[in-house]
């Protein structure tokens, strides 16, 4: 099959379906990619499916050409998009995080097989899908690697697997994620995007001729310049109030509510504020170790004796956010500081809906739906939008370059 050129007026649109889809951060990333010398994306979502109603919502919301399935994949049929081109997703990957107690007998470790049954009924030229990086060390990795072996189901497709983290993308956030592309063997093997960023962009070499991009890299996004400048003076305030019936896909998700919207205002009890003052910048739990602190009803010890005993596991407990680097992994419940190193640089409050937004790459104008606790959970969720991008830069050179 050949495709116009992608210096053509004319070039035939890439089809997409993105399934697991979430709130859609795989597809914006793709739909942000425009080739030098076009003025839109050349990728257009048709199809997308996704269990959670709120998810779903969203991603309806966003896209509205595509036809969204908000239900069980294993009861969708990919009939109707034979012929589109690319298929993301990211199968759920609590089965396989670390976070998690990693059961090899997890159900959801199995939803990878209706990715795969998706795959082989369409046919895609090329294929995406995204995990933690643990899923690469998995029997169910193992297995996808097996049925792209000669005589077996997927025999015409050949993988590239690497582990890829955002940040080296431009991302203003450390998140390491396995990235496995197939390519059906009439293409040459769709290789992984080279890094944009760098650590310590000053140790960068020429790359070979024949490699690609010779550009040096640029040097990491901090998360300060690129988010919380943008949110210092912007008010905290409570969840607006939407109607719950106002979706495209009708599954009664209050909404949408704007990411600029999201800038939600809590009320820590005063232990927590306590707390909060008490950490540096840079600083986390172990910074609360033999500090008091004189409440109005009482004088109470600011750390615990769970953290007090555990030199070992995360340290990034309670911690607040480095200014001048790329932020931790942007996670579900990053709006709690006890999860992680979610609290501001600066400011005695966690990170917000609207900041976690902004660090996964989500624009301002973005459209969601469900609870604030249902929203972070989409946002954690997320393929950052800068990681997507790179990719999707890969997936059209493959296709129409």
């Amino acid at each position: 099959m050949t495709s116009p050129a992608s210096d053509s007026p004319h070039a035939e649109p890439i089809k997409v379906i993105d399934l697991f889809a979430g709130a859609g951060g795989f597809s914006t990333g793709f739909h942000a990619y425009v080739p030098e010398g076009q003025k839109s994306s050349p990728f257009v979502s048709v199809a997308a499916v996704e269990f959670d109603p709120a998810a779903a919502s969203t991603y309806a919301e966003n896209f509205p050409e595509a036809k969204v399935h908000p239900g069980d994949i294993g009861a969708w049929d990919p009939g109707d998009f034979i012929g589109s081109e690319v298929i993301l997703g990211g199968p759920p990957c609590q089965g396989f995080s670390g976070l998690g107690k990693e059961k090899a007998d997890d159900p959801r470790n199995q939803l990878w097989q209706e990715y795969i049954r998706v795959v082989k009924k369409v046919s895609p030229r090329i294929f995406i899908m995204e995990n933690v990086d643990r899923f690469l060390r998995s029997g169910q990795f193992a297995e996808l690697k097996k049925i792209t072996e000669p005589g077996e189901q997927l025999e015409e497709y050949e993988l590239r697997v690497e582990i890829l983290n955002s940040a080296d993308y431009g991302v203003p956030q450390a998140r390491k994620r396995a990235i496995v592309i197939g390519t059906h063997k009439d293409l040459p093997a769709t290789e992984h995007p080279r890094p944009t960023h760098d650590r310590k962009p000053h140790t960068w070499q020429p790359p070979l001729e024949d490699e690609g991009n010779t550009e040096p890299p640029l040097p990491w996004v901090a998360v300060g310049p690129a988010v919380f400048d943008r949110t210092r003076f912007v008010e905290l305030r409570d969840m607006p109030e939407r109607p719950d019936d106002n979706s495209r896909l009708g599954l009664g998700k209050p909404g949408p509510f704007f990411t600029h919207e999201l800038h939600i205002r809590r009320t820590p009890e005063a232990l927590s504020l306590a707390r909060y003052r008490a950490i540096p910048p840079g600083g986390n739990r172990h910074d609360l170790r033999g500090k008091w602190a004189e409440l109005p009803d009482r004088c109470i010890y600011l750390s615990t004796p769970s953290w007090d005993s555990h030199n070992a596991g995360s340290g990034d407990v309670m911690g607040r956010m480095h200014a001048d680097r790329p932020s931790v992994t942007i996670r579900t419940e990053a709006y709690k500081p006890e999860k992680g190193r979610y609290l501001h640089p600066t400011e005695h409050r966690p990170i917000t809906q609207y900041e976690m937004a902004l660090i996964q790459g989500f624009p301002e104008d973005y459209k969601w739906y469900g609870s604030k606790i249902e929203i972070a959970r989409q946002i954690g969720n997320a393929v950052p939008i800068g990681l997507a991008k790179a990719l999707a830069s890969v997936v059209h050179k493959a296709l129409r370059g």
